[in-house]
C-alpha cells in the first residue's frame, strides 16, 4: 500500500547509530533525558494508527520517519510527539470519520504554531536586551585654557577637544566588534576543558537535562578558539567519570544553540572518539 499524503524528504541526515538517535529525540524532547535506549513510536496522522521509525532529519524543526511500507515522510517533532498520547485523535473520532485532509492539515498547523512560537521566543529575548543596554551619553572634554581664563583656539592642524570626544565611541565600537564565527558543517576533532556540570529544564519531560559546560573549547584543524560551550551529559560521557578541570579530546559537530539560563553561545552535537586526557 502506498501513501500518498507523505512528503518525501529528498537529501536529509540519517542518524549513524542509535547514539545519535537517541540524543536527538532527547533534543525534541520524544525520549527523557535519562533514557539510554529508544522506543516504539506511531505514527496516527491521515486516519492511520502504524509504527513508524525516526530515521534522521532535513532540519533541527522536521524529523523523518519511516512509515510501516518504508515509504518515508517529513513531520514536526512535537506534532510527532503529540501522537504518541494514548488518547490523540479520540475528540475527531467521536465526532465522525477523520479524512486524510483534515488530518493533514492539522499537522501543518501544527507544526507553524511551534515555528511561530520559537519565533516570537526570538524577538522577545532580542528586545529585552536592546532595551537593557542603556544609551550612549554624549562625552564632552573640558576645553582647555589659557592663562589669562579663556578657552584657546584649536590651530589648523589640532583638532578641538570636543571633536575627538564625539569621534571617541564611533571609533572604540568599531574596535569591539567582533567578526562572526564560521562553524564547520560536519564533524571535527576538538579539545575542551570540563567548566562545570548542571541542570537545565526540559519542557517536554517531567525531569531536568542534565549537561555540561566547557571553557577553552577548540577545533584541532584548522586550529579554531571557540572559548564556551555545551553538550548533553550522556551515558557515554558518564563512562569517562569526568571532574571539574578534566580536559578531553573528541569528534562532534558544534553548532550555534544557546544554553537555557547561561551565556553559553555553542553547542556539542555527539561526541565520539571522546579520550580523557592523563593528569
Amino acid at each position: 500500500m502506498v501513501y500518498t499524503f507523505t512528503i518525501q524528504p529528498g537529501i536529509y541526515h540519517a542518524f549513524e547509530d542509535e547514539a545519535e538517535q537517541i540524543e536527538q529525540c532527547k533534543e525534541w524532547g520524544l525520549l527523557s533525558g535519562k533514557a539510554v535506549k529508544t522506543k516504539a513510536f506511531f505514527y496516527k496522522g491521515n486516519g492511520l494508527n502504524v509504527p513508524c521509525t525516526i530515521v534522521g532529519y532535513t532540519d533541527k524543526m522536521t524529523a523523518v520517519i519511516e512509515l510501516d511500507n518504508k515509504q518515508q515522510h517529513c513531520i514536526h517533532p512535537s506534532y510527532l510527539k503529540e501522537m504518541q498520547a494514548a488518547n490523540y485523535g479520540q475528540r475527531q473520532w467521536s465526532s465522525g470519520e477523520v479524512t486524510p485532509e483534515a488530518d493533514a492539515s492539522e499537522e501543518n498547523e501544527s507544526a507553524g504554531n511551534v515555528e511561530t512560537a520559537a519565533d516570537e521566543a526570538v524577538e522577545t529575548s532580542a528586545s529585552a536586551v536592546q532595551q537593557a543596554q542603556p544609551a550612549a551619553e554624549p562625552v564632552t572634554a573640558p576645553q582647555s585654557e589659557s592663562i589669562s581664563g579663556q578657552a584657546a583656539p584649536a590651530g589648523p592642524d589640532k583638532p578641538s577637544a570636543t571633536s575627538e570626544s564625539v569621534d571617541a565611541p564611533k571609533a572604540k565600537a568599531k574596535k569591539e566588534k567582533a567578526p562572526k564565527l564560521q562553524l564547520p558543517e560536519g564533524k571535527v576533532k576538538m579539545t575542551a576543558t570540563v567548566q562545570d556540570f548542571t541542570t537545565v529544564p526540559n519542557h517536554f519531560s517531567d525531569n531536568d537535562d542534565e549537561v555540561i559546560i566547557y571553557e577553552n573549547v577548540a577545533i584541532v584543524e584548522p586550529e579554531t578558539d571557540i572559548g564556551t560551550a555545551w553538550s548533553s551529559h550522556s551515558a557515554t560521557l558518564k563512562k569517562l567519570e569526568l571532574e571539574v578541570g578534566d580536559t578531553i579530546t573528541f569528534e562532534a559537530k558544534i553548532v550555534a544553540k544557546k544554553l537555557t539560563r547561561y551565556p553559553v553561545p555553542y553547542k556539542i552535537n555527539n561526541p565520539a572518539k571522546i579520550q580523557k586526557e592523563q593528569a
